[in-house]
């Protein structure tokens, strides 16, 4: 839209009454959660807002901008680029297996001039897109149970694949959960659910066995017991658990975290921020989170919910599922209930790729919110 445009009555209207049904309050939680964040950046840095605290805020305020610019745009246009979006999400993966940098023993980044990034993070947008459009107009009996569902399985094969082979454990079971909620939602038969379920527990020992880099074995034998190996592979889970259970029902007070300020707890701007949150504030601050967490989960499915096309339904839910998975995984892991992988608390941790990812989603989410009654019709990138 040009600025010439935006100047015109009904143009400058259109977009006021587009702005008037952003959720707000939505927006509001998520800034309550990055403010959150950035407080726990500054005590850790000892009340001092660099190197982190200060960078996360302008990160989220860029994004938060990005994400009301994103729900702007027509939930049609989605729709037309949802098949371009992960086609070139894949074409990318396949570079960086090719050309990409590598770094820290992973081959993971792709550089053009001086601007580098994962493409990995793009296909956890390209795949809840790709699915919602295979998925639009697709009738309950295909999508419940038919040869059929060979097609989203390779779609989220393929990507999973790749990234995997960077290797990026974390991110690659990120989509594979991605896909395959959006895959449940549409409607999948509950006996496949059930015979999914089993080969998978079925395939574990194989892939730990067989697939799996050695370091990537070491974690899972260290989450299941990281007292063998206190001083090395089992510092992390370690450091963790004493950090969330010295933190008692009130926390030992902002600032005053002997884990985190003393630098025994490790990552802890980022992977392990939640455990540095709850030694500082406790078990109630640690609900507290959680609480706004399930707030911003439930907004987001309400917004599906709401929604007039299946398209629509089904991009805003899995945007959510990408959200959830990043809580669930994040938070099993900094209990010792999973290995640890390098997930992330959305908007709590710091690092501007995450924020990014995470508030492109919620743009999605915001879109379908804002053109919940428009019709999307099944045609080649036609609109009604």
């Amino acid at each position: 839209m040009t600025v010439s445009a935006l100047t015109r009555p009904g143009e400058r209207e259109r977009l006021i009454v587009k702005l008037s049904e952003v959720d707000w309050v939505f927006v509001l939680v998520l800034c309550l959660i990055a403010g959150a964040g950035a407080l726990m950046q500054f005590s850790i840095a000892g009340s001092s807002w660099q190197p982190w605290a200060a960078a996360h805020v302008i990160r989220f305020a860029l994004c938060v901008l990005l994400m009301v610019a994103l729900a702007m745009i027509d939930i049609r246009v989605w729709f037309a680029l949802a098949y371009p979006i992960y086609g070139l999400g894949v074409v990318l993966l396949i570079a960086v297996e090719l050309v990409g940098d590598v770094r820290l023993g992973a081959q993971r980044w792709l550089s053009l001039g001086p601007v580098s990034f994962q493409p990995s993070e793009m296909m956890k947008l390209g795949i809840v897109l790709a699915l919602a459009r295979l998925y639009h107009g697709v009738p309950a009996d295909r999508a419940r149970l038919s040869w059929w569902l060979l097609i989203p399985a390779a779609m989220i094969a393929v990507p999973v694949g790749l990234v995997a082979l960077e290797p990026d454990l974390g991110t690659a079971m990120l989509i594979a959960l991605t896909g395959t909620a959006i895959v449940v939602m549409a409607g999948l038969s509950w006996r496949l659910i059930g015979i999914g379920i089993a080969g998978a527990l079925a395939a574990v020992v194989p892939v730990v066995t067989f697939v799996l880099h050695d370091y990537q074995r070491e974690r899972i034998f260290t989450f299941l017991h990281p007292e063998t190996d206190p001083s090395g592979a089992g510092y992390h889970i370690l450091q963790s658990m004493i950090a969330l259970g010295s933190g008692g029902l009130l926390g030992k007070g902002y600032g005053l975290g002997s884990q985190s300020q003393l630098n025994f707890l490790p990552e802890k701007q980022t992977d392990f921020i939640f455990a540095t949150l709850a030694e500082e504030f406790g078990f109630v601050g640690c609900v507290s989170i959680l609480v706004l967490y399930a707030a911003v989960i439930f907004m987001a499915l309400r917004t599906a919910y709401v929604s007039h096309s299946h398209f629509g339904r089904l991009a805003a839910a899995g945007a959510t599922a990408t959200f959830t998975l990043y809580v669930l995984i994040n938070g099993a892991m900094v209990m010792g209930l999973a290995p640890v992988v390098g997930v992330p608390m959305p908007l709590l941790s710091y690092g501007g790729t995450v924020i990014l990812t995470v508030m492109i989603g919620f743009g999605l989410v915001q879109s379908v919110r804002v053109h919940r009654y428009a019709e999307v019709t099944s045609g080649k990138g036609s609109f009604v």
